[in-house]
């Protein structure tokens, strides 16, 4: 196993480096999209792949990171470690599971320290069926010159004015009101786009050849940013539907120690979405009996996370901000999903192993 320090990287390009080295020491089959923008620091991008198994497995277990780029810091440093891991992958090997590690969704919301792709679209709300229309979100329509005023940081009338509609709709319709998606505003929070994103389009070109042969997946998406610090939330990512429920509590709460919470009961830290990322699996993969959840891990209070992206939305909508205004405001971006200390990182990785080995029971039984 490496140590946790080493599988955490400080920037983007050194994360990937990391990961394709463990792809291949591990003699995973690896496989690069890259991205048509350079990031941050001119490197290049990509979504990278690498499958540790036979291709035609039937049981696969996708292990994916940086659905929302800043986000990727941790996810990455998962990644790396379960690479790393030799009882971890004889594991998967002898239980018959084959493990698709899928790195940096949003390569470039990971480079430039942003929960967003280049098009300013949160990737986790963009898998709608754009012919039709598109959910509405009126109370996020309300909240947006509130959210995202002409000057940061916002003035204390501002802030008073948030307070106000929270204290009088409750702090629930506020999370739900601000994050559960929103296609209206481009520039806005939580905007889920007009059409797929490139980040959508390449993840379908990668579950694609997955149809042939895939007939039991499992699917662990890591996420940061909602919890109590440290603490992993296993979040249902599926249907409303009772047995995709009940056989992912089978699988990832099987002592009653560890709940799977849902958004369709109102048991999870987070709010009830739209366009969630899992929805591409019932169009990709029909064939598939499928079970997932997002391991979404605390950091910092929720306000403080609202903040961290309320300054980077609207450092989006100020081109001409000075550098040193822009530097503060990815480093407080980075400090709201990722927190940089070994006792965190270690929780980090204690949970995802567990979950790990868990899905991979789950899918060979």
């Amino acid at each position: 196993m490496i140590d946790p320090q080493q599988a955490f990287a400080p920037s983007y390009a050194r994360a990937r480096v990391q990961f394709l080295e463990a792809a291949a020491a591990a003699g995973a089959s690896i496989r690069s999209h890259n991205h048509p923008l350079p990031g941050a620091d001119g490197e290049t991008l990509a979504m990278d792949v690498a499958l540790d198994g036979p291709a035609g497995a039937r049981e696969l277990l996708i292990v994916s990171s940086a659905c929302h780029g800043v986000e990727g810091f941790c996810g990455s440093g998962v990644q790396v470690a379960a690479l790393h891991d030799a009882a971890w992958r004889d594991h998967a090997r002898t239980r018959g599971v084959a493990v698709l590690y899928i790195h940096a969704l949003n390569p470039h919301g990971f480079s430039f320290q942003r929960r967003v792709t280049h098009e300013n679209v949160d990737l986790n709300r963009n898998f709608q069926d754009f012919s039709q229309p598109l959910p509405a979100n009126p109370a996020y329509d309300a909240l947006q010159p509130l959210l995202l005023p002409e000057t940061w940081p916002p003035s204390a009338d501002n802030e008073a004015a948030l307070d106000a509609w929270v204290a009088q709709h409750g702090q629930a319709a506020f999370q739900a009101a601000v994050s559960q998606g929103q296609y209206r505003h481009a520039d806005g929070m939580f905007y889920g786009g007009q059409s797929p994103t490139w980040s959508q389009q390449t993840l379908r070109q990668v579950l694609q050849p997955l149809a042939a042969t895939v007939r039991r997946l499992g699917w662990i998406d890591l996420h940061t940013g909602l919890g109590p610090s440290g603490v992993g939330e296993r979040i249902f990512a599926g249907r409303d539907d009772a047995a995709a429920y009940a056989r992912a509590c089978r699988w990832w709460n099987p002592d009653g120690l560890t709940p799977v919470t849902s958004i369709y009961d109102g048991s999870s830290s987070s709010a009830r979405l739209t366009g969630l990322m899992w929805n591409v699996v019932y169009e990709v993969l029909p064939q598939a009996e499928y079970t997932g959840i997002a391991l979404e891990y605390g950091t910092v209070p929720f306000r403080e996370v609202l903040q961290a992206l309320r300054a980077d939305h609207w450092l989006h909508r100020q081109p001409q901000a000075l550098p040193a205004q822009r530097a503060a405001v990815r480093q407080q971006m980075r400090d709201a999903f990722y927190r940089d200390n070994d006792a965190w990182r270690q929780q980090v990785l204690v949970q995802a192993r567990q979950a790990l080995f868990q899905a991979a029971d789950g899918l060979a039984a």
